[in-house]
């Protein structure tokens, strides 16, 4: 059973002087013992891996996927994953703070979470690799002002290149009003789900009514605006209990619930068990 730390951990990436980018290519043969590979965290930024062969097998938010090369994987910084098992790996990753993200690209990645691997053809995949080695090779430049706009915006095309993948395997018409106010509510709902709770109080941030935008999104997701708050929470919820030593009462309060039987019930409600027993079932 992997030692669960007190918080989930997050790698921050702080190795040399990145400044919000970092290009990195590694193999299977280099790598540690899968012991320190199988310890779950987030990653402080956006983080993009492009298998180029061999297998992999790896949990992100209690999803388990195997990956074969060639492949493509997003991870959101939000997202908790470890892995579970790798073979005769080749692995090129690059990575970017939102700080140092292109504003439309952040919103467009927003927009395809959860995001599953997907394989990629061989052009795409021969697109990426030439890409991802002229990045290797701006990362090692000397370290000035010039140079780190330069990698800066090459990881930024790179981003655009993997969104524009993503899109290609699930293909989308034109976005309705109802999309729209859907895709800005999920936004808005990433990043306060933690101390707003109420419909009318993230449709008092779009400038609208509850009730319109609770048509929007019960319209577009079958949902209304409610269920997409609970769900959020107890995800949150979820990675906590499995990835950290945090007592239920302290995951509560850090969720903005100080009313832990409250709390409790919610999450029974929306995960059709308590908290503890979900912690107890999922420390395998």
């Amino acid at each position: 059973m992997p030692k669960r730390n007190t918080v989930i951990p997050v790698n921050t990436f702080s190795h040399g002087d990145d400044a919000g980018v970092s290009f990195d290519r590694f193999s299977s043969e280099a790598l540690p013992g899968l012991d320190d590979w199988s310890q779950p965290e987030r990653h402080d930024r956006h983080t993009c891996f492009l298998i180029e062969s061999g297998n992999v097998q790896i949990d992100i938010d209690f999803k388990r996927y195997e990956i074969n090369a060639p492949a493509l994987i997003y991870m959101h910084p939000d997202q908790v994953h470890r892995i579970i098992g790798f073979a005769n790996v080749i692995c090129s990753a690059w990575a970017i703070t939102n700080e140092k993200l292109q504003p439309e690209y952040l919103k467009k990645l927003e927009d395809i979470l959860p995001a599953s691997p997907i394989a990629l053809i061989e052009d795409r995949f021969n697109l990426f690799t030439d890409a991802v080695s002229l990045g290797l090779k701006f990362s090692e430049l000397k370290s000035t002002h010039v140079n780190s706009n330069l990698l800066t915006g090459h990881c930024n095309t790179l981003v655009a290149l993997l969104i524009s993948t993503y899109s290609e395997s699930s293909p989308a018409g034109p976005q309705s009003g109802a999309e729209l106010v859907t895709k800005n509510f999920r936004i808005i709902l990433a990043a306060h789900f933690t101390h707003v709770k109420r419909p009318a109080q993230f449709a008092e941030k779009l400038h609208m009514s509850a009730a319109y935008l609770n048509e929007c999104v019960k319209q577009v997701t079958g949902q209304p605006v409610t269920y997409h708050i609970q769900q959020r929470v107890v995800l949150e919820a979820k990675r906590l209990l499995v990835h950290s030593r945090q007592s239920v009462k302290e995951i509560a309060t850090m969720l903005g619930y100080d009313d832990y039987a409250y709390f409790s019930r919610l999450f029974t409600k929306v995960a059709s068990m308590s908290p503890v027993q979900f912690r107890h079932k999922n420390l395998d």
